[in-house]
């Protein structure tokens, strides 16, 4: 967990210190750690929640990246929790299977920080850097086709409603069809190649995010599936969290955070009867909210840390009734544009 995590790369660029930890003190206090309790933290990252929820109490914490880098760079912290932290390497979608392979059925929270970290951004080899060059690659596993690859297939239509969608890019078609053109003369491989092709069609006032930051989080967001593995983390943190267990999220975009908002929102309203209608049987809450509305950083902490201006902190409690039926995420996700290399033109 990264003070960049999910932040603009303009904050990266000029920003502070790499390794502030955002919301730290709203995170603990929504998380709440108790002594004995076991607790989730998905998003690893160079450790700022772990360490903070094992300084909270006297706590066992299980961490979860799928960055084999951050897994390496952790182990120093494992070696000195004296067997309090498990460090796996996995997707945290699949947060429910890591928590029962380490023997537990329950834990008592659950903890993400969604997007890229400034660890990933800072190096300009993993390719996620418009102010970098490196290999258009953006992988956070190293697994999987790259942006590269999906900037070489896509067709324009595919590629505009893929910038449209998960970048919120107003200018999506027209950067669209200058990647189609460019490509056209020679391969896209390179990230300063790739952004030098979208500040020719977007013009930027000096105060304003760079030309590249949608385009490049657009295909961050398609390349990690990042909105797919946030919604099935947060049904896997319903059927791992004990009663009374907190999920507390931070999200720093509007895609995350209008998932997070619509999940809880499902889970913490009963479903029951149209007086219309039939009666049906009510689905009874399995969240209740601890947060009403979204809990931003405070003017010290922006003052201190300005990639913390667009984070936004979501927590709920786990009642004692079952998970909901799972499996259709559709309410949850945009629409994803299709990625079948055929329809490249």
């Amino acid at each position: 967990m990264m003070a960049g995590r999910g932040g603009s790369e303009t904050d990266v660029a000029g920003g502070p210190a790499r390794h502030l930890p955002v919301l730290i003190d709203e995170v603990i206090a929504h998380l709440a750690p108790r002594d004995g309790g076991v607790y989730v933290d998905g998003t690893f990252g160079a450790g700022g929640y772990t360490r903070a929820i094992l300084a909270a109490a006297d706590t066992r914490v299980i961490a979860i990246d799928r960055d084999p880098n951050a897994i390496a760079d952790g182990q120093a912290l494992v070696a000195e929790s004296a067997g309090r932290l498990s460090l796996v390497h996995e997707r945290f979608s699949a947060l429910d299977a890591v928590v029962a392979g380490q023997g537990l059925e329950r834990v008592d929270g659950v903890v993400l920080d969604i997007g890229v970290s400034s660890m990933q951004i800072d190096e300009g080899e993993r390719g996620f850097s418009f102010r970098r060059d490196g290999p258009l690659d953006m992988r956070m596993s190293s697994e999987g086709p790259s942006a590269a690859d999906l900037v070489a297939k896509l067709s324009e239509t595919d590629l505009a409603n893929l910038l449209y969608r998960f970048g919120e890019e107003r200018r999506s078609r027209a950067v669209a069809r200058a990647i189609v053109e460019a490509r056209a003369s020679a391969p896209i491989e390179r990230t300063l190649q790739l952004a030098d092709i979208v500040a020719k069609v977007i013009w930027a006032k000096p105060h304003e995010p760079h030309p590249s930051t949608r385009t490049f989080q657009a295909l961050r967001i398609a390349v990690n599936d990042e909105l797919g593995e946030l919604a099935r983390a947060l049904e896997a943190s319903e059927r791992v969290l004990k009663p009374g267990g907190r999920l507390v999220v931070v999200t720093f975009h509007s895609l995350e955070d209008r998932i997070v908002k619509n999940f809880i929102a499902n889970r913490a309203k009963a479903a029951g009867g149209s007086r219309h209608l039939p009666s049906v049987d009510a689905v009874p809450t399995s969240f209740r909210l601890v947060a009403r509305g979204a809990v931003e950083a405070g003017a010290a902490e922006l003052a201190s840390n300005p990639r913390a201006r667009s984070a936004k902190l979501r927590a709920a409690e786990r009642t004692e009734a079952p998970a909901h039926a799972g499996g259709d995420l559709s309410s949850f996700l945009p629409p994803l544009p299709s990625l079948d290399a055929s329809r490249r033109r």
